[in-house]
């Protein structure tokens, strides 16, 4: 039974069966409902930012991921999630099923803070828990089968996202007693998300056509990568504002950070890319911006605002030139997540090591941490490198046997068929469309002609966000055409 009165002062005052009283302040409470709001719209936000990338006979499929995140996950957090990640007699590497069925979670104080009831607390973190495995299967993108995404978004969920957030997160994980700093999502979010997509890509292989003019397409719709955009950039103030879980100075400077780092990644990116093209990218700055807040997301509630300003040029920068692994490591990572979201994790993460000071961390007139090399704590470095290196090999490896099992369970096999492919995912697998028209190879050469666009001198040779960067070669007789091997198979 819940006893809940209210003070003098309008406080909500929630008594235990022991008569524990705990007094919870009504704006706190409020603050983070409303973030939790802010990150719900992230997600639909991200399905429009990768739907704008693709090709417009793939472009429904998804935003169509995007909410059905949403629901599996929900589901998955109600179920045993939450439990797993945040149960207060779990290990360092898991919790256990203390809160099964959300059982138990109501008014008590919450594992990540006292001053707001377990209950906010859980709903809150189930945003988390939802964007993050949205981020990572748009490596599907093209040629992955909807059915079986869904059986591995419950399972990735459980296997990798709650372990990795109860090691970083929860007052028992050996990161957290290590003392790594991770505001609001570094490791758990987007080193794992990046990487998850990174292995998915290695295991789907190739697109039909990869390294050919067939792929030589810009995004089909920069309209939704702007409107993604927004509504990611709208969504990071309670993404990271949020996670100070209150309304406190600690909240506003999260804020503060956020929107500069985000700011100078976005014209970073678009600058460097001005250098190829002579030409002002949108889809350039919005990559940059979503880098930016990647790479702000770990120290977001520990750094100062000219700490943010190098965040944004770093991650601008470093997951710029990121976008080229796909082409010297031979992976299909049509979308660039893991440039995006897996290094630009780890930038954040090292850079949270330098630049962390125990005063921006002491504005919520709570937390009291050593800081980063800014306050003469070196070793601090070395934590956020094992947390990151920990998270990036544990989401590779668990993505890749994930993936392999349900290759051999009948009906769960990711790969679409080469004819799947040709169609369009949204025709083959939804039997709807995001547009009216949908344009798609045609006839017996099946004669590529959807979405199409020049570069210049630049062949989008996988699509995506980024040209190869190759105007020297070119400019030497170099071919954009593909090797012998990619016109063989095309």
């Amino acid at each position: 039974m819940v006893n809940i009165t209210y003070d003098e002062s309008g406080s909500m005052v929630a008594t235990a069966p022991d008569g524990t009283a705990t007094v919870y302040d009504l704006g706190d409470i409020a603050w983070v409902l409303a973030c939790t709001a802010l990150v719900w719209i992230m997600i639909p936000g991200v399905g429009f930012f990768y739907s704008g990338l693709l090709r417009r006979k793939n472009a429904l499929s998804m935003i169509w991921l995007s909410m059905m995140c949403v629901a599996v996950v929900s589901f998955q957090w109600f179920f045993w999630g939450f439990s797993l990640a945040f149960s207060e007699t779990g290990s360092a590497y898991i919790g256990n099923l203390k809160y099964f069925g959300l059982k138990g979670v109501l008014d008590q104080p919450s594992i990540g803070s006292t001053r707001i009831p377990s209950l906010v607390f859980c709903v809150y973190q189930l945003m988390f828990a939802a964007i993050t495995p949205m981020l990572a299967v748009g490596a599907i993108a093209e040629r992955g089968r909807l059915g079986p995404i869904m059986v591995f978004v419950f399972v990735w969920s459980t296997i990798v996202y709650d372990p990795i957030a109860c090691w970083t997160w929860n007052s028992n994980g050996w990161s957290f007693v290590m003392g790594g700093y991770d505001f609001a999502g570094g490791t758990p979010v987007h080193i794992s998300s990046g990487t998850a997509a990174l292995a998915i890509s290695v295991y789907l292989g190739k697109r039909r056509g990869y390294g050919t003019e067939r792929l030589a397409y810009k995004p089909h719709n920069t309209t939704y990568v702007v409107l993604g955009t927004v509504f990611l950039w709208f969504g990071w103030f309670g993404f990271n504002g949020g996670s100070a879980l209150g309304a406190n100075l600690r909240a506003i400077q999260a804020c503060i950070v956020t929107n500069l780092a985000a700011s100078v990644g976005g014209l970073t990116w678009m600058l460097w890319d001005y250098r190829l093209e002579r030409k002002w990218s949108a889809v350039g700055f919005c990559s940059g911006a979503i880098a930016g807040l990647v790479a702000i997301t770990p120290g977001s509630g520990f750094v100062g605002a000219p700490a943010a300003v190098l965040f944004g040029f770093m991650a601008g920068t470093i997951c710029n030139f990121a976008t080229q692994l796909k082409f010297y490591l031979g992976y299909d990572d049509c979308l660039d997540i893991f440039a995006s979201h897996g290094v630009g994790g780890i930038v954040g993460n090292l850079l949270t090591g330098l630049f962390a000071q125990a005063s921006v961390a002491g504005f919520d007139g709570i937390a009291d941490i050593p800081g980063g090399w800014l306050d003469h704590h070196y070793i601090q470095l070395a934590y956020q490198l094992a947390d990151s290196a920990a998270g990036f090999g544990y989401s590779f490896v668990l993505t890749t046997i994930i993936l392999w099992i349900m290759h051999y369970i009948p009906g769960l096999r990711l790969r679409a068929t080469e004819e799947a492919e040709i169609l369009g995912i949204d025709d083959a697998e939804m039997g709807e469309f995001a547009y009216d028209y949908v344009g798609i190879d045609a006839g017996n050469t099946h004669e590529f002609h959807d979405d199409t666009h020049s570069h210049g001198d630049v062949p989008a040779s996988t699509g995506g966000r980024e040209p190869r960067h190759i105007h020297s070669e070119l400019a030497k007789g170099g071919s954009s055409e593909g090797s012998d091997v990619e016109k063989q198979h095309a």
